[in-house]
């Protein structure tokens, strides 16, 4: 088993929890490059808001580097702004089986930061 399908079959249970739930999710996904991240409806098929390194805003600002915690800080800042713009305020966090530390810990603490509730 290669470290993908690890994480992915950690993400499993967590993900199942969150269907049966019905909770509108944060979903997260990291590469060694970039940040990406989007608030997914209850039911799996529509994406309510995203954000991402790669967005036109933060191109503006001229980030260093886009793979790093200060990037994911303002990919959750984003973020949030964007769902409370569209009046989501609770989500539930869903990790896709990466350790809550680092980059993925910064994206979430900063979206609780701008109001998010999860």
């Amino acid at each position: 088993m290669n470290k993908r399908e690890s994480r992915l079959r950690r993400a499993k249970r967590t993900f199942l929890k969150i269907r049966e739930l019905e909770a509108i999710r944060l979903c997260v996904h990291k590469t060694p490059r970039h940040m990406y991240a989007q608030i997914i409806s209850s039911d799996g098929g529509k994406t309510l808001a995203c954000a991402s390194t790669l967005d036109k805003e933060l191109k503006e600002k001229k980030l260093k580097h886009t793979g790093n915690i200060d990037a994911a800080k303002v990919v959750g800042q984003l973020l949030a702004k964007r769902a409370i713009e569209k009046g989501i305020r609770a989500v539930a966090f869903d990790r896709r089986g990466y350790a809550y530390h680092g980059r993925i810990k910064a994206l979430a603490d900063a979206a609780r930061e701008e109001g998010l509730e999860f």
